[in-house]
């Protein structure tokens, strides 16, 4: 028994003393979030990928953030002399863009040191824990695409609704020229606001463009109506409603308004996650309207699933390297066997978040509309 006490002590030690070390190692060169409000220092990430969070709230009992290392229910932040609560994540975060809000005292509200991203059918607070690889989504002084915002009718739902429509630089300039089209959707949770901002597709594509990597082509965003079913009901979704605006009113709204070239051959669709069902559910229903399939994180094709091989110029699949992409690969090899031009990708050291989704894009755009 003497035995075991002591080995329990011991470990108990142990355990303190490698906790200790751990905590003494995070590197102080704290910096502000990219994504913070202006003039606000706080949220902070560190060149290791910690955060570190600062929330005034000299009446509240508890303070937590809901990021954190996974399992541990966020961050629990300690309360100071002067009324503000501080803590650091227990250790480094994935690269990339995170969701989170602010527990205080049992109530969600938002970081107000920090921007808002329309995520979990919220708008939540958002920071960026920077990239090794993110030269690729930087801002850079390269010519630039234009982003707008257009409101198109829509009569089945009797309602104007809104995209986004991305124009690649020299749109407005060369005005007998035709673009291809990349019709990108979001996930569950999110709308049409998330693959400009939180994916920074049109900064990915001006620089895709500006290092002659790829073609010129337009990308729009529309919101998918996903959120009207909970999370946890996903096949409660029925794809009948928002197929019909994509098909019906979308697309000739913008094969209309912009110079498109309004043809089967030229024109994709793709999304992650809920968004990649989306697409797989229409693409099969509707062979005639797109050529290029892009699935990320949102499941797979079967041969089978396609009845007329000959209508599809590609097949991308992705997924991060913490969602188990082995399905993914599994079933690229399956669809090249059976004669398709498929294509997989799989994002190193990332899981259901943006920084797969981006690398994604930039791992699929050259393969597009060629």
């Amino acid at each position: 028994m003497k035995i075991r006490i002591l080995q329990t002590l011991l470990s108990s030690l142990l355990s303190a003393g490698l906790c200790y070390a751990q905590q003494s190692a995070i590197a102080e060169d704290f910096k502000p979030s990219t994504f913070n409000q202006p003039g606000q220092e706080y949220p902070m990430v560190n060149s290791q990928g910690y955060a570190r969070f600062k929330i005034i709230a000299p009446a509240a009992d508890s303070v937590r953030v809901s990021l954190g290392l996974g399992g541990k229910g966020g961050t629990k932040l300690k309360k100071a002399d002067d009324g503000t609560w501080m803590g650091t994540t227990e250790g480094p975060m994935d690269e990339g863009f995170h969701y989170y809000n602010v527990n205080i005292d049992g109530g969600k509200f938002n970081d107000p040191g920090t921007l808002n991203f329309y995520g979990s059918t919220r708008w939540e607070s958002g920071i960026e824990i920077p990239a090794h690889d993110r030269d690729f989504y930087a801002l850079k002084n390269v010519p630039h695409g234009h982003v707008q915002q257009v409101l198109f009718p829509s009569p089945s739902t009797n309602t104007s609704r809104r995209a986004f429509v991305y124009t690649p630089p020299g749109y407005e300039k060369n005005t007998k020229e035709k673009y291809p089209v990349l019709y990108l959707q979001h996930g569950w949770g999110e709308d049409e606001t998330a693959w400009m901002n939180q994916g920074h597709a049109n900064l990915i594509m001006d620089n895709l463009i500006a290092e002659g990597k790829i073609k010129p082509f337009i990308i729009v965003n529309t919101y998918g109506m996903t959120n009207e079913v909970k999370w946890g009901r996903i096949r409660d979704f029925k794809i009948e409603p928002f197929q019909t605006v994509l098909i019906d009113e979308l697309i000739p709204y913008v094969d209309a308004n912009f110079r498109t070239i309004a043809k089967q051959s030229h024109r994709a669709m793709a999304g992650l996650s809920m968004g990649g069902m989306e697409t797989k559910t229409i693409t099969l229903n509707k062979p005639d309207v797109f050529a290029y399939y892009g699935l990320l994180s949102g499941g797979m094709y079967a041969p089978e699933d396609i009845k007329d091989k000959s209508k599809v110029k590609l097949i991308f699949l992705s997924a991060g390297s913490k969602e188990k992409p082995e399905r993914i690969l599994e079933a690229t090899t399956k669809l090249k066997e059976a004669g398709f031009n498929a294509v997989s990708y799989v994002s190193d050291k990332t899981g259901h978040e943006f920084l797969t989704w981006r690398r994604s894009l930039l791992a699929m755009a050259p393969l597009l509309f060629k």
